[in-house]
């Protein structure tokens, strides 16, 4: 992996799972299924953990390594930080904000799963900050 640490590689992805966890949980599971137009039995219908949860780790490693590219090596923590924070809020919340308007998707909507990146970002920096 070269200069870009592991261990805040894998720290940023778990923070992220972590983060997934309780944000579409307990905080806002309840308003994202009436966001999306879902039940939870529907949502529970033909779900593959291993398949779904799997495939979520291996996007978020892949996530968090790039990010820690673009950090680079031991970045100040104040900088990776609001890196972060900038990177889930002005490329990965305003882009699915994009695609939510043309697909008429609900502003709340916008507002979890973007807020969820913003704040999964904000981690993942805070994790090479930390660890990097």
């Amino acid at each position: 992996m070269g200069e870009i640490s592991l261990v805040a590689t894998l720290t940023a992805t778990v923070a992220g799972f972590a983060l997934g966890a309780l944000w579409y949980g307990p905080l806002f599971g309840k308003s994202w299924m009436r966001a999306v137009g879902m039940t939870p039995e529907e949502i529970r219908r033909d779900f593959s953990p291993a398949r779904t949860y799997g495939a979520t780790f291996v996007l978020g490693l892949v996530a968090a390594y790039a990010f820690g590219l673009y950090l680079g090596p031991n970045p100040g923590r104040a900088f990776a930080i609001v890196a972060g924070g900038a990177a889930g809020v002005c490329w990965v919340a305003t882009s699915l904000a994009m695609n939510y308007l043309f697909e008429r998707k609900p502003a709340v909507l916008i507002a979890i799963n973007g807020g969820y990146h913003a704040v999964r970002f904000t981690l993942i920096g805070l994790a090479f900050g930390l660890l990097g």
